[in-house]
């Protein structure tokens, strides 16, 4: 019996999340050529094919889709027992304050990656769609670390990704062409809203707030079933969903920023680093 080195898993496992050699790639920060050797070579071992590539993505053969469980399985416990070894000296709470929109995407592997990494760290989650709630709990000491969308160029923390806030709609309905155009937002507070209220006031575009809600999953459910447009960042858009662009005005860019507490602890430090240096936030300014 062969083993299976863990650099193979780890990559097969991102070419099972993104069905595609570039995106997995780019992700791993690889040439997609040492991607496709390193699935020839698992593949090799294995000693049956994982997945047949097209032009257009690959896609998991019966073999794949059995080993990708087992991969996770595997993956996890290794990582466990590494983290155990490796970082069981570091400790400590960990705070984090951020947008639900983040906690709900980008985030849960991040997160699963460091309670897997540093067991002993006590990692705790606040979700809002107030970005200066958020900072002010994190000046107040409520909080030790913050990822929380602010306006373009507002200064303050550590600016991960460029982005800018689009308008989207069902794909199912043409509310957009309505005279007095209904809104599916967050309550007072966030930049979102605040941002889509100007916008239209100032280019004279009568609106009504027709739905609200504190999450993200109840904004796009009512986008969804054609109650109201919503605005979100572009980089989160969902596949059946489509932006407007027609007989709406511009949206402003935004910063997905980090803010860490000056006294962090050496948890809170890593939590950090993990998130700066993960692919999901390029943090190369445009």
């Amino acid at each position: 019996m062969r083993d299976l080195p863990i650099a193979l898993l780890r990559t097969f496992m991102v070419v099972t999340e993104t069905l595609n050699l570039t995106a997995a790639a780019n992700r791993l920060n690889k040439a997609p050529s040492t991607v496709s050797m390193q699935l020839n070579r698992l593949e090799d071992l294995v000693t049956t094919p994982l997945m047949e590539r097209g032009q257009h993505g690959v896609r998991l053969t019966a073999t794949g889709i059995q080993l990708r469980s087992h991969a996770q399985q595997l993956l996890n416990l290794h990582d466990q027992i590494a983290g155990l070894f490796q970082h069981g000296n570091i400790s400590g709470k960990v705070r984090l304050g951020t947008h639900d929109q983040y906690a709900s995407r980008a985030l849960p592997p991040l997160l699963e990656a460091f309670v897997v990494n540093y067991p002993e760290a006590q990692l705790e989650v606040f979700c809002d769609h107030r970005p200066n709630h958020l900072t002010d709990r994190l000046a107040q000491g409520k909080l030790d670390i913050v990822l929380a969308e602010m306006p373009a160029n507002s200064g303050g923390g550590i600016r991960l990704q460029r982005d800018k806030l689009v308008w989207v709609g069902s794909s199912s309905h043409q509310i957009h062409k309505q005279e007095v155009i209904p809104l599916a937002v967050f309550e007072e507070g966030c930049y979102h809203r605040e941002y889509a209220r100007k916008a239209l006031e100032q280019s004279n575009k009568p609106y009504r707030i027709a739905f609200t809600s504190q999450s993200r999953g109840g904004v796009l459910a009512a986008v969804r079933a054609g109650i109201g447009i919503g605005i979100i960042p572009l980089h989160t858009l969902e596949s059946d969903m489509r932006v407007i662009e027609q007989g709406l005005p511009p949206l402003t860019e935004t910063d997905i920023t980090l803010f860490i507490a000056e006294n962090a602890n050496e948890a809170t430090q890593r939590l950090a680093q993990t998130i700066k240096e993960n692919p999901l936030f390029d943090a190369t300014p445009d």
